[in-house]
Order: structure tokens, then C-alpha cells, then sequence
């Protein structure tokens, strides 16, 4: 192994808050080394046409994807189980290279409130701590909304999002989020254009006395150029988005913002190919010195020594890293003790597809983000949960995201699996069909967790990580409300044939659902409890920081990247103004 010259900074993973924490140190003064596991990306020569428009090997093959050959996890249900090899991609897909997932995903950018931030206390608050299941174990975040607003804000302009704000400094617009928190500014682009399925589902939702709006999203409206002077084109509605890189250059992502204003500073330095297998500690095991990779192509190991480690890979590589690296200790569901691996959390939802004889939706002009929304049963706090008996909520919503001809092929029931009529109906129901889809959220429970596996390995011989997973009733209530809403909007939108929305009452990782997989490293006030202070600082090895979903204690309706991101200029913030003029310190002691 060679030894490399210490540096200030090395961060690990360079998608959005490795890219964001890169700008913000090297600007600061800082020595930093970004290492990233997979291979560079230049949107210049990586996203053209025809190349981001091969959907059999972008969309279907996942190209831009994580190789599970290298590094997967291992998935069972239940602790009771064996926990076999996720071989093939399916119910989320980890992103690889510079600028990780934010090359590829569809851009829905929100932001985490109050009701997220403070739930436990807001929850016993206004419906009494038994409320709360015992073996649910949500808990505050330790921070508040109020606190991360201004760092949300400039996430959304650095971003390039484009919405319509609902709440700004208290003064309401039902154009936008009525739901929303107070925003100190409007989103930095307008709203994209609307999509008849939009429009439709506005209409049905307005006659309901629920409040549409656009959903926000990193897809520019029109061009842009951020504060940080990365130049966006304005979105061309193609279709290929989610699993494509954009070619336009209209989707905000780590690759074409933060990471080139990061490597405009000579103290910064990103190594591609960098796959990190430790966080080295000193004898006491309260110093962090340094990480050690190996060079995926030369076989090289190196150890690159720095004064700060940060994290910031994906939520599950980020607990993985910290398991194999032996610090702190694995969560027993047994024994409840331990705190790696603990509220691992994942989405719910439910769907609903419409067919219509007389309407033409044209689903092949399309966008990531395109489509209008409804919060009133997540963060509207008005919203009742007592007699439907569960924490948390969804957000619903329709949209077109890209009618493509391998994956897009809405049929009604009833339709036969292959033959002329199989052709016939696809053919008809092509441009006839639109969806109405909910996010729910996932709250913590006891049986729900990352560990290592006992059995499978990675290409480097380590463990790797088990993840036990199942909808609990909590998520079922939730997905049952959910489809309850989504099939009464449904059905007075009186389409001629209708497949209706149905309660997600087990989780299976073979067909997609998403990619927001949270906790495992959450934060929190207290070391008996958290992983990390609010900031994203180890208890116990303060040179430490970890960043991205991983620090969730519970997942929200909402897609992760807009408290991601937050958090990640929150932490930046800290590190270059506080820790580093008075190291070996908690921030909050």
C-alpha cells in the first residue's frame, strides 16, 4: 500500500454533496481530494444524441448504473430469512461515476418541514406518545426547518429548480404548495409546462377542494445560469430522462454544477476509478487519519491521509463503509442495541392507470419532473391521521416522465399477452393512457435494518451489506389511504377503463419503485440514539462527517435530495467556519 501525501479534506463519493462539499472547502482554502469509485463523465461527450437515446442500454440495462457483479447488497423480508444476492437491478438503482445518481434521476427536488425534522415531538403532541407504536422508532433529527431554509434555498438555485412557490415569508399562493413551510424566495425557474394529464388531474383534484400545483423539480424551464455561473439549457421535453443523462444540459445535477466550480480551485482534486474499502482511526479510535482505496483499474491501494474524512456516498455505501471500517457498533434488532444499520428506511405508494377513447396524451414529449401535485395528506398538519391510524402520509400526483417503446406499454385488463390483439391494443392505448401515482413515506420499525452479511462477499472479500425489509402496517395504512384517494379521483375523471390503485402491503425488489433508500448513520442530539449530531459529525470521532440520506431517522413522502443537499451546505458551512479553526472537537460541545 502507498502512503499519499496528507491532505486537509478527502471526501468520499463525488455526486451532490461530494460536489458540494468539494466547492465549498477548496473555496475555502482548503486542500481537498474528491474519490470517487466510478469513471469520469463530461456531459459534452458522454450525453449526445443518439447515444442518450439507446433506452435498451440506458433504461434497461442500466449503463449509468452500479454493477451489482461488484458491489450489491444481499435482501430478504424478514430477519427469519435467508438474505440472497440482489444480482439484478429492479426496486432501486445506485448510481456510479461523477456525479453519482444526480446524472440520471428525474430531478423532484422538495423540502423536508418541520413535521419531518420534529416528528416524534410533533406527533405525541397533537395525538399522545401512544400514538406512536413501540416498535417504530421515529425520533427529531435535531434540527430544524428554520435552520435549514436558507441552505434549501441556495440547494434550489444552485440546482437550477423549477416550481412555484405556495408560502413565501407567510404570504400564501394556491398556484404553489399551500402545505409548504415559509420560503424566503420563489424558486429560481418557473414551473415547466403542463402536460394534459396534468391538466386533468388538476381539475379532478381542484373539484375535490384539494390544491394542485406544479411539482418542483431540477428540470430548467428555461435556460438558467446559477450563482455559481453553470450554465443550464432549457429542457427539450424528450422523454429521456430517468436512467439518461440530459444532453440539453437542463437537468441540475453534481456533474455540471458543483463539481466543475470545485475543480476551477487549485486545492481541489478529483480521483476517478478510487474505490474507498476503510476509514483508518488512530490508536485511541477517536481520530479518524486518513481513508484507504484501491485504484479499480490499476489494482494499486493507496491510503490518503487527511486532517478531515467526509462520507458522502450513497446512504447504503455510507453504512457499509462505516461497518467494515469497525466504527460503532451494529444494530442488534434483537437486543435494540447497536446504531449502524438502524432505521434503514424506503418508500411506499400506490397507482392507478386511466384509459381514454377520446384523449391523447402524446406521453413521448416528457420531462423528469413534468406534472402537477397534491400535499394535502403529508404536510398539510391539518390533515387527520387519527382516524386512519398511521404516521406520515403521501404525496399524489400525474404526470407524463417519458413514453418509451420499450418500457411505456399501458394496457387495460383483460388484454392478452402476445398476438394481434396484444398488437392492437398497444397500438390504441399508446397515446390513450395516463397514470396517478402517490409517495408514501416509511417510517422506522424494530425489524426493519442494515448489517453484513455472513455469507457473500464483495470483489474485495468484505462483507457485504444485508438489508432486511418489509412494509410494516404503518406503510400499509398509508398506501391504503393513498389508493383510496388516487382511485375516487380517478374514477370522477370518468376515463373509459381503469385500472385501479391497490394497497402495497408487502415490498419486492424485483420491479422498480425508487431510488431513496434512508438511514442507517441517522443523526440526532444525543450519542445513545444517533450516529451523528445534526451536522453530520461521528459521536465519538469528531474528524468524522457523513452526509447525504443515510442520516435520515425515518423517510418522508418527499424524494431525499432536497434535505441532501440542504444538509450538505449545512455541514460545509460548519467545517469551514467552525471545526477547522478548533479541530478534535464536537461542533455542538
Amino acid at each position: 500500500m502507498k502512503n499519499l501525501k496528507e491532505v486537509d479534506v478527502v471526501l468520499v463519493g463525488a455526486g451532490w454533496t461530494g460536489g458540494i462539499l468539494g466547492k465549498e472547502l477548496s473555496e475555502a482554502g482548503l486542500r481537498v481530494v474528491c474519490l470517487e469509485r466510478g469513471g469520469p463523465r463530461n456531459p459534452a461527450d458522454d450525453f449526445t444524441v443518439p447515444r442518450m437515446r439507446d433506452e435498451l442500454a440506458l433504461a434497461q440495462r442500466h449503463s449509468m448504473m452500479v454493477d451489482p457483479n461488484d458491489q450489491t447488497e444481499t435482501i430478504r423480508n424478514h430477519a427469519t430469512e435467508t438474505a440472497l444476492p440482489y444480482r439484478r437491478l429492479g426496486s432501486y438503482l445506485m448510481g456510479t461515476g461523477v456525479g453519482g445518481a444526480s446524472t440520471h434521476w428525474n430531478g423532484h427536488t422538495w423540502r423536508w418541514n418541520n413535521t419531518d425534522l420534529k416528528i416524534r415531538s410533533m406527533y405525541e403532541e397533537k395525538y399522545g406518545k401512544k400514538f406512536i407504536p413501540e416498535d417504530m422508532g421515529i425520533q427529531d433529527w435535531g434540527v430544524s426547518y428554520e435552520e435549514l431554509e436558507p441552505y434549501y434555498d441556495k440547494f434550489e438555485k444552485v440546482a437550477g429548480i423549477s416550481g412555484k412557490a405556495g408560502n413565501i415569508r407567510g404570504r400564501k399562493d394556491k398556484t404553489g404548495n399551500l402545505h409548504e413551510a415559509p420560503r424566503s424566495d420563489e424558486y429560481p425557474l418557473p414551473p415547466l409546462e403542463k402536460s394534459l394529464a396534468g391538466e386533468l388531474f388538476e381539475a379532478a383534484a381542484t373539484a375535490k377542494g384539494y390544491n394542485a400545483f406544479p411539482r418542483p423539480t431540477a428540470n430548467a424551464s428555461r435556460a438558467y445560469t446559477n450563482p455559481d455561473g453553470a450554465k443550464f439549457g432549457e429542457c427539450q421535453y424528450c422523454g429521456h430522462c430517468e436512467r439518461f443523462g440530459c444532453e440539453a444540459n437542463a437537468k441540475g445535477g453534481a456533474h455540471m454544477t458543483v463539481l466543475p466550480a470545485a475543480q476551477k480551485q487549485p486545492t481541489f482534486e478529483l480521483r476517478t476509478h478510487a474505490w474507498v474499502t476503510k476509514v483508518l482511526r488512530d490508536a485511541s479510535g477517536r481520530k479518524a487519519t486518513g481513508v484507504v482505496y484501491t485504484h479499480i483499474v490499476t489494482g494499486e491501494e493507496y491510503f490518503q491521509p487527511a486532517s478531515v474524512v467526509v462520507l458522502c456516498a450513497y446512504a447504503i455505501n455510507n453504512v457499509h463503509l462505516m461497518m467494515v471500517s469497525g466504527i460503532g457498533e451494529i444494530y442488534n434488532p434483537q437486543t435494540g442495541k447497536g446504531l449502524l444499520g438502524k432505521n434503514y428506511c424506503y418508500q411506499t405508494g400506490a397507482g392507478a392507470t386511466l384509459f381514454f377513447e377520446d384523449k391523447l396524451f402524446h406521453p413521448y414529449f416528457a420531462t423528469g419532473g413534468i406534472g402537477m401535485t397534491i400535499d394535502d395528506f403529508f404536510a398539510n398538519w391539518d390533515f387527520d391521521r387519527a382516524p386512519h391510524g398511521f404516521i406520515g402520509g403521501s404525496t399524489i400526483g400525474a404526470g407524463m416522465f417519458g413514453g418509451r417503446p420499450i418500457q411505456y406499454r399501458p394496457l387495460p385488463p383483460g388484454t392478452p399477452a402476445w398476438g394481434s390483439q396484444w398488437k392492437a391494443e398497444t397500438a390504441k392505448w399508446y397515446e390513450r393512457a395516463m397514470g396517478i401515482g402517490a409517495s408514501g413515506s416509511v417510517m422506522p420499525n424494530r425489524g426493519n435494518f442494515l448489517d453484513l452479511d455472513p455469507t457473500y462477499t464483495n470483489r474485495f472479500g468484505q462483507p457485504l451489506v444485508r438489508m432486511t425489509f418489509e412494509y410494516k402496517d404503518n406503510e400499509k395504512k398509508t398506501s391504503a389511504h393513498a389508493a383510496q384517494v388516487i382511485n375516487e379521483l380517478a374514477e370522477s375523471m370518468k376515463p373509459a377503463k381503469l385500472i385501479r390503485a391497490t394497497t402495497r402491503n408487502s415490498w419486492n425488489s424485483v420491479p422498480y419503485q425508487s431510488t431513496h433508500n434512508t438511514g442507517g448513520t441517522i443523526m440526532g442530539t444525543n450519542p445513545a440514539t444517533s450516529v451523528t449530531n445534526k451536522y453530520g459529525q461521528v459521536w465519538g470521532v469528531d474528524n468524522l462527517f457523513i452526509t447525504g440520506a443515510s442520516l435520515f431517522p425515518h423517510n418522508s413522502a418527499y424524494n431525499p435530495t432536497g434535505p441532501v443537499g440542504a444538509l450538505a451546505y449545512f455541514a460545509a458551512d460548519i467545517i469551514k467556519n467552525v471545526y477547522v479553526k478548533k479541530p478534535g472537537k464536537l461542533v455542538d460541545a
